[in-house]
């Protein structure tokens, strides 16, 4: 699966993904899966909501993985 970042921006955050991924229905879900180390950004766990994804992270939560593009 594949996450486009808008084309007037050059990142999304974390828990923006996360959403528009359709992972986590709304932002405290986001929160709380990435609080809980549930999320890993290109194979580290990552503790902060508000992290910046440029195209080529990737993201996993469990068996759903997804790419950042532009």
């Amino acid at each position: 699966m594949e996450i486009s970042i808008r084309e007037n921006e050059d990142f999304i955050r974390l828990g923006q993904a996360l959403k528009k991924a359709g992972i986590a229905g709304s932002g405290t879900d986001a929160k709380m899966m990435i609080t809980d180390g549930l999320v890993l950004v290109n194979g580290t766990t990552e503790l902060r909501r508000g992290r910046k994804l440029y195209p080529n992270d990737t993201v996993s939560v469990g068996n759903e993985v997804f790419q950042i593009t532009k």
